[in-house]
């Protein structure tokens, strides 16, 4: 992480780019600097986050992962200035945001970053109309020229969530979960942000939305070089749109690297507890995981202070000294750790270990469209050879489902077609007979 000068001046407006980081030689949008976020005083203070540090690079993904508790949601509140800071300082481009700034700095600060809140219900104003939610940034920031400016910025926007300009006329009570989220990330992008806090957007909505938004996500970072903070506690989702990933645990971040770097080289045992949490789309897998539990016992740090430290390949881990020279060991030697375990079936009083351990990696990469659709099973139905061959192919794929499919349908196409075979005898036989 690039060491970032602290300026004693007031600063009142950000610069155009930020620090570069020498290691990487990206610009760094974001610091989070040794930041302590405390509630509370006294005897009843409690500590949400501690000693945080963590840099977001301009133009990617950055998710913040952890079980619920653990401080994501009150780091992302401290990025946007509502939660503040008792100790370390958040740098913006470079410029610390965090306590006390100037009234213009915070106007920029507040034009630059927006944030989509996890409950989409509770984050809008129901006595508004959605034209006056989505324009009300542009109100306060006169980010318009003139009345007819301003509503063609709305119904842009509207159109580029995936609403209608009709809707602009309802209130937030008259739509679905879904397309109340659209609403608060068009609030959010109309004020066109160079840093998004999205807040586990996705948690509330049903399964067939999420894609949907997170494609929204993603065609807004490519057309407009959006950053994220992406809130999440869902591993299986955040591997796949994230280009690095931040794990923490009980306000403490225990890990930080890039998405396949974290899924192949989990060194912090927590981070190999999330990583055993993922589903595996296979029940008779599934049925037969058995979960990595993180016991937080193992650690002694009685002796030797624990620090986050990078182990190589921009990779750090918060540990001991003699941990992370085990953890530089194991990734010096290059070999992809399996967090998963599968038990044998065949003995299930058997104590699994992970030398027994089946590697899920190409369960858990399934392609996108493993669907198992019922016309793979009607089509190997009719024609079972080619349904046979076409479940040896898909297996051979990772296509499981729709390699299921095929076989169902194949089983069932040969059943009936022996059945009629033998019917057609049977009628032969006795048409012989008499």
């Amino acid at each position: 992480m690039p060491k970032i000068a602290e300026t004693s001046a007031k600063v009142h407006h950000l610069p155009e780019h930020g620090p570069i980081d020498p290691k990487t030689g990206r610009e760094v949008l974001l610091s989070i600097r040794n930041v302590d976020i405390t509630f509370g005083k006294g005897d009843n203070a409690v500590k949400a986050v501690q000693n945080a540090s963590f840099d977001i690079y301009k133009g990617e993904t950055f998710s913040l992962v952890g079980e619920s508790g653990s401080g994501k949601t009150t780091i992302g509140r401290a990025v946007i200035r509502v939660n503040p800071c008792a100790a370390g300082q958040i740098l913006y481009k470079g410029v610390p945001i965090s306590g006390k700034i100037s009234r213009s700095l915070d106007r920029e600060v507040i034009r630059n970053i927006q944030m989509v809140f996890q409950d989409p219900a509770a984050s809008l104003n129901e006595r508004a109309t959605v034209d006056y939610i989505v324009s009300e940034g542009l109100y306060n920031f006169h980010l318009f020229e003139n009345e007819a400016d301003r509503v063609e910025k709305v119904r842009n926007m509207i159109n580029e969530v995936g609403l209608l300009p009709e809707h602009l006329t309802r209130y937030p009570h008259e739509f679905s979960g879904g397309q109340r989220q659209r609403i608060g990330l068009a609030r959010a992008m109309v004020m066109e942000p160079e840093l998004v806090v999205a807040d586990e957007p996705i948690s509330a909505l049903d399964v067939s939305i999420r894609a949907q938004v997170l494609n929204l996500l993603k065609k807004f970072q490519q057309e407009r070089d959006v950053t994220y903070l992406f809130i999440a506690h869902d591993l299986s989702i955040v591997r796949f749109i994230s280009d690095r990933i931040g794990v923490i645990y009980k306000g403490k971040i225990v890990e930080v690297a890039e998405a396949e770097e974290l899924f192949n080289f989990p060194m912090h045992p927590y981070t190999r507890s999330l990583i055993s949490a993922i589903p595996i789309p296979d029940p008779q897998l599934e049925k037969n995981k058995v979960l990595f539990t993180y016991d937080p016992s193992i650690h002694d740090y009685s002796t030797d202070e624990p620090e986050l430290v990078d182990i190589g390949n921009n990779h750090f881990v918060y540990g001991s000294k003699k941990e992370l020279e085990e953890y530089k060991a194991i990734r010096e030697a290059g070999v992809p750790m399996k967090s998963i375990t599968i038990r044998d079936p065949n003995a299930p009083g058997a104590a699994a270990s992970e030398d027994d351990s089946v590697d899920t990696s190409e369960i858990l990469n399934a392609p996108l469209h493993d669907t198992g659709s019922i016309w793979y099973l009607l089509l190997s139905l009719l024609l079972p050879v080619l349904g046979i061959i076409g479940a040896l192919i898909f297996k051979s794929k990772n296509y499981i489902k729709n390699y299921k499919a095929c076989k169902k349908g194949a089983v069932i196409g040969f059943c009936i077609f022996g059945a009629i075979v033998a019917l057609f005898l049977i009628l032969l036989l006795i048409a012989a007979l008499f």
